[in-house]
């Protein structure tokens, strides 16, 4: 593995993308994917002034207008207990040119929404330039990306239809956790020179629990359940418990599915997932208000069958780490109202 060249610290995507998040009131280390998922609520009206904050140059690289940024001359990041905090990273040329910052318990209006958007368009608007003077340059059909930019799956979902490429990979926990999985295999690999190489085609690496460690937790908190009026059965027959679940879920109710090892990174694959049917118009909110306790336009994500991906969405690829969004058919979106 060759590096074949750098964008350089202080210009990089993710920093602008942070500092717009602050911007938008979302100050919380990793708050990025909540302007990912209130962009297409708006209108990208502001995409000129952000080509003005982010400049593509000729060789598909970028650089970023140091005017509306502190990172490159200030501490902005600190510890507190075992997450990063993160200063506002953005100048006040940025309320400026965008007029005021919306705090964070402030409501959202249409031109936070607008705002939203035109980030996102700006950061696809890199990317893809970039992507597409690489596969210029090199004439390559596939492609692997990693980084925390790779967390932006609606870019990642937007590649075949914006630029050449024909097949891509993005790793379960492309952010900076993914550094640690990768250091491992590079070594494993190493002392394991002459054995077949690993290929990551799953995401569950974390911790497993037996039936016995979950029935021996259960018995040592009768008392706390009792007293919350849970009802604990174990069924046996794996047809049986999946029927009763396909049901429950019909019927609306939410499920917690907790199954085999943990998925490293950050996305529910179906080993600690939350279910429930997308067929409910209301569910989104439900979730949302009763179960999650967040924002009413963070989305949801559908779990689809590979062999029906073509049948319900515009493209059909791999998705097994729920790191591209593909747009699904208008004529089936009337019948997932929770995940359109």
């Amino acid at each position: 593995m060759e590096i074949e060249r750098k964008v350089l610290f202080p210009h990089s995507l993710g920093i602008f993308y942070m500092s717009m998040t602050q911007y938008l009131g979302f100050p919380h280390w990793g708050d990025e994917y909540k302007v990912m998922g209130l962009a297409p609520y708006g209108k990208p009206e502001h995409l000129e002034k952000m080509r003005g904050i982010v400049r593509l140059k000729e060789d598909g690289t970028f650089e970023l207008d140091l005017r509306f940024f502190r990172h490159h001359f200030e501490k902005v990041q600190e510890w507190t207990g075992s997450a990063p905090h993160v200063k506002p990273i953005f100048t006040p040329a940025l309320e400026e040119l965008l007029g005021p910052c919306r705090q964070e318990k402030e409501v959202l209006t249409q031109r936070h929404k607008n705002i939203a958007r035109s980030v996102q368009a700006m950061y696809e608007e890199a990317f893809f330039h970039l992507l597409n003077r690489l596969h210029a340059k090199y004439k390559l059909d596939a492609l692997a990306i990693a980084g925390g930019c790779g967390m932006n799956s609606v870019a990642n979902g937007r590649i075949y239809r914006n630029t050449p490429f024909k097949s891509m990979y993005v790793q379960s926990a492309a952010g900076d956790a993914g550094g640690a999985i990768g250091a491992a295999y590079v070594v494993w690999s190493r002392l394991k020179a002459d054995g077949p190489r690993f290929m990551m085609d799953h995401a569950y690496w974390g911790p497993e629990f037996s039936s016995e460690q979950i029935e021996s937790f259960v018995d040592n908190h009768r008392h706390e359940l009792d007293a919350e009026g849970c009802l604990v059965e174990r069924v046996f027959d794996e047809g049986e418990l999946c029927s009763r679940t396909a049901q429950a879920i019909a019927d609306g109710n939410v499920i917690g599915w907790f199954q085999g090892r943990m998925e490293w990174g950050p996305r529910a694959l179906g080993n600690r997932s939350i279910v429930c049917d997308p067929r409910r118009a209301d569910m989104k909110d439900i979730l949302n208000r009763k179960i999650k306790r967040r924002e009413s336009f963070r989305p949801f994500a559908p779990s689809v069958l590979r062999e029906a991906v073509s049948e319900w969405f515009e493209q059909d690829d791999d998705v097994p780490f729920m790191m591209q969004v593909y747009q699904i058919r208008e004529d089936k979106r009337p019948l997932i109202p929770a995940v359109t």
